[in-house]
């Protein structure tokens, strides 16, 4: 079945239901438009987002089931907790956004390409002026060598990527993230073995609406900003 394709230019166009996305690939929604803040925050709170490789068109997914964590459920090993009590890391929010960015962008083992862009970057950093966007940075020292980034809506945090230089700092990203009692839900959007470890379980897409409808408002505060910055 063939599947919405917008033009560049277009911001404006609501997002189909999610319940017509292809089940193969699994959570295909709609191609085409833009990574302007009015189409990508439309899209988070819809329960979509984007992901793609450079020289492809914007490709929207919402796939069924969803992969999150639950914050009362992070799993944390008895060595990990000795490497967050001992450990030489500190821990920072939202102090080096792009380089976080950058560094999720870099080729890894596993990887020939990237779907971070530099147009992703460029557009959530954006977010990030906004307050929407934001990042978990891991230090040794001076030395960034982990951390995480995604998109606050209200108690959902929508994780987007991490990295790690030192073994288990993503981790500790994460741990970071899951305790700081600022969210009632984490999307990981995909399931991967990494955070079956920390804790992540999958639920079924209707359900993850419906944590999006209870928990997933925009701050308060972020409201005014982002409505002056999306019209």
């Amino acid at each position: 079945m063939p599947i919405p394709f917008l033009a560049h230019d277009d911001d404006i166009t609501p997002f189909p239901s999610v319940s017509t996305a292809l089940s193969e690939p699994n959570g295909l929604l709609m191609a085409g438009g833009n990574l302007k803040p009015r189409r990508l925050i439309s899209a988070y709170r819809s329960g979509v987002f984007p992901w793609f490789e450079a020289g492809e068109p914007i490709l929207w997914w919402s796939p069924d089931p969803r992969c999150v964590i639950y914050p009362a459920d992070i799993r944390i090993s008895r060595s990990l907790r000795k490497t967050i009590r001992n450990g030489p890391f500190t821990v920072t929010q939202n102090t080096v956004f792009r380089e976080v960015m950058t560094e999720c962008a870099a080729p890894r083992k596993d990887s020939q390409g990237t779907w971070v862009t530099d147009d992703m970057i460029d557009a959530y950093c954006q977010l990030n002026e906004m307050g929407v966007a934001a990042s978990v940075e891991v230090w040794s020292g001076d030395t960034l060598v982990g951390g995480l980034y995604g998109i606050k809506l209200g108690r959902v945090f929508v994780g987007e990527s991490m990295f790690s230089r030192q073994s288990d700092v993503s981790k500790i990203a994460l741990v970071h993230l899951a305790t700081s009692e600022k969210y009632d839900l984490i999307d990981c959007q995909l399931e991967t073995a990494h955070l079956n470890s920390m804790g992540a379980t999958t639920i079924k897409r209707e359900r993850y609406i419906e944590h999006l409808n209870q928990w997933g408002d925009l701050d308060a505060d972020l409201r005014h900003s982002t409505q002056a910055n999306t019209e």
